[in-house]
């Protein structure tokens, strides 16, 4: 099994409100594998087989390693990837607040690699096969075990916000819809999101706009999709894309490439 990039759903109808999807990621011959990743409103939790951290950033195999877990919060500038030797990845990605049902006093400032988000012995059941179906219900019956309701009225109310009216923003209305300052709605979001309400919002609009671009019309032209999402004209729509992607539009599509059946959409790096 040299390589294999495979999206998948959870099954448990609970699971599939809080989880977007899980993946397995296998390179078991890569030398050096570097992509870019982009900001998104999803987390994520990537499990490793036998890897180790590097001070660098940069994911190495080991095979007298212990299995690696890195919880990646959502992002505001573009994450490059550098993987170093085989590997054997599990991801689990998170819907917004889909990850607080899980786990508790996580940190959203920055990624993690020293949390326990599943036991030895559950790794080791992860990393035994490659069958997606088995994959899935053991993903699904360790994540239920671990569900404890996480209930935050403001959050509920503001994403549902954000989700409907992301073409016309406003974080001053919101505040005043939830009748907070606007001060506190952001050290709301900073603390369970890692990120400003309007940051959060610049990341769904640009999510939107790239999905829309990649699988509902790609031959859409980027004027025409700039007026269709309320920009206020192409040169807002580049600089969005700009501050988040470091490319145009033009060139962040170009480069790109979708794996598997969900968004997952990187720029992958020859070595």
């Amino acid at each position: 099994m040299a390589e294999v990039f495979e999206t998948f759903k959870p099954k448990n109808t609970m699971l599939q409100a809080l989880v977007d999807y899980y993946y397995l990621d296998i390179k078991s011959e890569n030398e050096t594998h570097q992509f870019q990743c982009f900001p998104h409103f999803n987390n994520t939790i990537s499990l490793y087989s036998s890897h180790k951290h590097l001070e660098n950033g940069d994911v190495m195999f080991d095979k007298t390693a212990e299995e690696l877990q890195i919880f990646t919060p959502i992002r505001e500038k573009v994450l490059h990837v550098r993987q170093l030797g085989e590997v054997h990845r599990i991801v689990i990605v998170f819907h917004p607040l889909g990850i607080q049902q899980f786990y508790r006093q996580l940190s959203f400032k920055k990624i993690l690699n020293n949390y326990e988000f599943f036991k030895k012995q559950e790794l080791t059941r992860l990393f035994s096969t490659t069958n997606i179906n088995t994959l899935t219900d053991l993903l699904d019956s360790f994540l239920v075990k671990r569900y404890i309701k996480f209930e935050h009225n403001i959050l509920e109310k503001s994403l549902q916000y954000v989700f409907t009216n992301f073409e016309s923003f406003s974080v001053n209305y919101l505040s005043e819809y939830l009748n907070i300052s606007r001060q506190h709605l952001n050290r709301i979001f900073k603390s369970y999101l890692g990120v400003s309400v309007k940051k959060f919002q610049e990341i769904v609009l640009f999510r939107k706009t790239m999905n829309k671009r990649l699988f509902e019309n790609s031959e859409e032209n980027f004027t025409s999709l700039a007026y269709e999402f309320n920009f206020n004209d192409q040169s807002h729509l580049n600089k969005t894309y700009k501050n988040l992607t470091n490319n145009s539009p033009k060139a962040f599509f170009h480069k790109g490439t979708v794996l598997g059946r969900q968004d997952t959409f990187w720029h992958l790096i020859k070595s």
